[in-house]
């Protein structure tokens, strides 16, 4: 898929998120995760073939710590596999990616909070300078 078609279907998930998506973004948008910024349906390239590049819209990223946050909902098994592989793919360029189910994020955002936390390292103060 072409660039700007991968945009144009970015922004068009980001204007129709499913109901897990806008439930997750309520709670990470505006750095309310450990002052983290979230993007919504990040286009990452992750390929190029003979001149064409390659693109996945991932649901939310962390530029930071190069964190891909992927909500799933229901699965047949051709998804599981393309899913399987899509993330092979992106943990190939270097980030951790994190898969929630639509029930754990609609559900249980306690512990999907207690999971994002465990791969964000909780910021520290600078120590103050001592003047003697």
């Amino acid at each position: 898929m072409r660039y700007f078609d991968t945009l144009q279907n970015a922004r068009d998930h980001r204007k129709n998120p499913t109901e897990a998506e806008k439930i997750f973004w309520e709670n990470v948008r505006g750095k309310k995760l450990l002052g983290q910024k979230f993007n919504r349906q990040f286009i990452i390239e992750y390929k190029e073939i003979l001149g064409n590049k390659l693109y996945y819209i991932a649901d939310f990223h962390n530029f930071e710590h190069k964190i891909v946050i992927e909500i799933d909902g229901s699965v047949h098994q051709d998804q599981r596999e393309y899913d399987i592989e899509r993330q092979g793919d992106i943990e190939t360029l270097g980030y951790q990616v994190i898969r929630f189910t639509n029930d754990e994020v609609l559900y249980d955002w306690e512990n999907v909070e207690k999971k994002l936390m465990s791969f964000v390292p909780i910021p520290r103060p600078l120590p103050l300078k001592w003047k003697g």
